[in-house]
């Protein structure tokens, strides 16, 4: 009874304590494997019994839509290794710029009797039309010279890439074939924190690796990533897996892996994948019109903070901070102002302000929208046409807000004419001198130009001080330093 009695304890705890009943009404090609001892069956029942998730039915039905990328690229004599870590790299940027390397072949490319060296590399894709349609990573085919599919039955193709979008990383390109396994397409919106998931793909050129474990998150924002709200997984995810499907326990693809964090160059349990509705509709795009579109509005916003709230007399944070609004753009001729919280798009509500550019994104450039916006402690709805982001730029840009609640301590002066020549200023303002202690420990630094508080216009050190004096427990502070404007919320004591 010992000995069985510890068997029972040691597949507990390696299963995690998955509950069988959490699996009830997923549907599914997985299969659950429960484990249990016989002495299980006669104990009293105490708690569901634990399984894990099979996925050998997912490969088999969904693996040969998947397909190894190799490309070749020319490259300058004294270029750096593709897999070289530069010192003081984000971590984040790994991922997109190291690639396994085949070596150069013997009278080829880059070998003895070679004109010129060329760099090899792979990546993962996945066919999603029976005609030939693969998607991938832009990372992964950007500037090849060639790019060669091949199938899990060993056929290989040359590929065309027919376009890229670099702002979310994803390209398609195409092979000519018919008659071939395509994948699923799934809803991310349906992907929940916890659920299974599943990855295939070529890490390190070891083709038709599969890996497996759960969500860990979603809407992630990197770093330079504005436009895609990452789904964050624990999957074992490595060079070479970039562009392959991620699936869940229906077969169905629900992003494509693109980045990991790694400080090493190799997993450390934070793996990152492109949802498939962002990915789709670059696809579209790149069908339709040749390029991606993308909606744009012009303006400058930043994150909404409690204290932010406070100041223009939000019930709580949420919403996109309008700091800035660029002459000439959709945003000036719609009315927007400085100091206005977007707080909706056609409903949709904003909660964060990186929320706000994918939203933004997604519309059609011509089409209206309508804003909900909060303007002097009230809310109000604002038609707005959309612009077109121009060469792929970004619409939206959130500028980093400092944000320390503190006491005003400024001295101040008027901005001279050179001065707003040189900062592209039409507004004026008033210089920071000098900032004492807690203006200081709010990040309020000697060159700084107030612009205003609380959106009325600050003219002079008088009116700063007259807006000081009537407001109430705090200010929000506009501030222009060099090229950036930003608020900085000040409670006054």
């Amino acid at each position: 009874m010992e000995r069985k009695f510890v068997a029972i304890a040691v597949t507990a705890a390696f299963v995690g304590g998955l509950a069988l009943s959490d699996l009830v009404g997923q549907s599914s090609p997985i299969s659950w494997s429960v484990a249990a001892s016989p002495a299980a069956e006669s104990a009293p029942a105490a708690a569901p019994l634990a399984a894990l998730p099979d996925f050998s039915e997912l490969v088999e039905r969904e693996g040969a839509a998947v397909v190894n990328i190799a490309v070749s690229k020319k490259v300058a004599a004294n270029a750096p290794p593709q897999g070289d870590i530069p010192p003081g790299m984000d971590p984040f940027e790994f991922f997109r710029r190291f690639g396994p390397q085949r070596p150069p072949q013997p009278g080829g490319p880059g070998g003895p009797g070679g004109d010129e060296p060329a760099r090899q590399g792979n990546g993962s894709g996945f066919i999603v039309s029976p005609d030939g349609y693969i998607l991938t990573n832009t990372h992964v085919v950007k500037d090849a010279d060639e790019v060669t599919v091949t199938l899990t039955d060993r056929r290989e193709f040359k590929a065309k890439v027919i376009g890229t979008d670099d702002r979310t990383d994803v390209s398609l390109i195409k092979i000519e074939a018919t008659g071939l396994p395509a994948v699923r397409i799934g809803d991310p919106a349906k992907v929940k924190v916890g659920n299974w998931v599943a990855a295939i793909g070529s890490p390190f050129g070891l083709e038709n690796t599969v890996t497996a474990g759960i969500v860990s998150a979603k809407s992630r924002t990197l770093p330079s990533d504005a436009y895609v709200p990452f789904i964050q997984t624990d999957v074992a995810v490595n060079p070479g897996n970039s562009g392959g499907p991620l699936f869940n326990l229906s077969g169905e693809v629900v992003g494509i892996n693109s980045q990991i964090y790694s400080r090493t160059g190799g997993y450390m349990g934070l793996s990152f994948a492109i949802p498939i509705d962002v990915a789709m509709k670059v696809k579209d795009d790149l069908l339709a019109f040749g390029k991606v579109q993308r909606g744009r509005i012009g303006v400058t916003i930043q994150q909404v903070n409690k204290e932010l709230a406070g100041s223009f007399g939000l019930d709580r944070a949420r919403g996109a901070l309008v700091s800035g609004v660029e002459k000439g753009s959709p945003a000036e001729s719609a009315g927007l102002k400085v100091g206005d919280v977007i707080l909706a798009v056609d409903g949709r509500a904003i909660e964060q302000s990186t929320e706000l550019p994918r939203v933004i994104g997604e519309g059609r450039p011509g089409t209206e929208v309508k804003l909900e916006i909060w303007r002097d402690h009230a809310s109000k709805v604002v038609g707005i046409k959309l612009g077109e982001v121009p060469n792929q730029q970004a619409a939206i840009e959130a500028p980093k807000a400092v944000a320390k609640p503190t006491a005003l301590g400024l001295v101040v002066r008027p901005i001279s004419p050179e001065e707003k020549q040189r900062l592209g200023n039409a507004e004026g303002g008033v210089v920071v001198e000098r900032a004492e202690g807690a203006a200081a420990k709010a990040g309020i630094r000697p060159g700084d130009v107030i612009l205003s508080l609380n959106s009325e216009p600050v003219t002079s050190g008088d009116a700063l001080e007259k807006l000081v004096a009537k407001s109430k427990d705090r200010v929000a502070v506009l501030i222009q330093r060099e090229d950036t404007r930003f608020f900085i919320p000040v409670p006054i004591i």
